[in-house]
This record gives C-alpha cells, sequence and structure tokens, in this order.
C-alpha cells in the first residue's frame, strides 16, 4: 500500500515502537512527524536521517504529551495530519497504596489523555481532507491486570 502524499504525525516516536511505525509510515511514502517531549540535536538529527533514507518529508517537533496545549500545538504545527498514531506512552512500577500521586497524573495524561487532545485537534483537518486515521496504540497490560503497574493498566 502506498501512503505516498499523506502525511502522518506519531506522538512518542524518537525511539522504540514509534520510530518503528514511524520508519515503516515513511517507507509505504508519507511524510512523517516524529515526536518526543527532548527537543536535543539528535532528535533533528534522525528526522533528517529518515528523511534522506526514504526520500519523505520528515519533521521532528517537541511537545511534553503530559499539556493538552502542547499535544495540539503538536498536530497544528505537522506538514499535515492524515493519519495520527497515538503511541507515546510511559510506564511506572509501584505498589498502589506507594504509587507516587504525581507519577498517576503523568502516565495517565500522557498515555491517555493524549490522545484525546492529539485526535481532536487532528480530526477538522481529516474531516476537511475528506480522509484520515488514527491509530491508538495500546498493551497487553490493558487486558491483564498488574498490581504495581496500575497507572499502565488503567491508561492502556
Amino acid at each position: 500500500m502506498s501512503l505516498a502524499g499523506k502525511h502522518a504525525v506519531v506522538t512518542g516516536s524518537n525511539s522504540g515502537i514509534g520510530l518503528g511505525i514511524a520508519r515503516a509510515l515513511a517507507a509505504a511514502g508519507a511524510g512523517v512527524t516524529l515526536n518526543s517531549f527532548t527537543d536535543r540535536p539528535e532528535d533533528h538529527a534522525l528526522a533528517r536521517d529518515l528523511a534522506a533514507e526514504f526520500g519523505v518529508p520528515v519533521a521532528y517537533v517537541a511537545a511534553d504529551m503530559a499539556r493538552p496545549e502542547d499535544c495540539r500545538a503538536l498536530v497544528a504545527q505537522a506538514a499535515g495530519c492524515d493519519i495520527l498514531v497515538n503511541n507515546a506512552g510511559i510506564p511506572d512500577v509501584a505498589p498502589i497504596e506507594d504509587f507516587p500521586r504525581e507519577r498517576w497524573d503523568a502516565i495517565l495524561a500522557i498515555n491517555l489523555s493524549s490522545a484525546f487532545h492529539t485526535t481532536a485537534a487532528a480530526l477538522p483537518r481529516m474531516r476537511a481532507a475528506g480522509w484520515g486515521r488514527v491509530v491508538n496504540v495500546a498493551s497487553a497490560h490493558g487486558l491483564t491486570a498488574s498490581p504495581f503497574k496500575a497507572a499502565y493498566v488503567a491508561a492502556k
């Protein structure tokens, strides 16, 4: 399947599964906006390297997915958003009675709420274009309880 002429935004994509998804989309011909919360020279170099490797436009946009305004700005700053892949996620491991409240809030904001905010920003663009896809990356932990990963399980 060719995705030539399409542009994808992939959250949490400067490493791991997100980078693998971004590489597959670029290989299929889609332009890609990479994302993470960092803004290092190597993040931008990664975008340049992918663009050179696949011959498609690739950009890097730093955004803290725990912040709703950053989620929406990520989509607004992208060259386009025909495909949105909500992949960003962070874990933490602790018994629930010892789980830090701030980590619970951060995990739910990044793993769950960011998908709402990016999707809300992307849908008007997709509707206007008459085409779009939203992919929400989940986890097997969303199906199986884990006493030490309560926030991650709840968000996935």
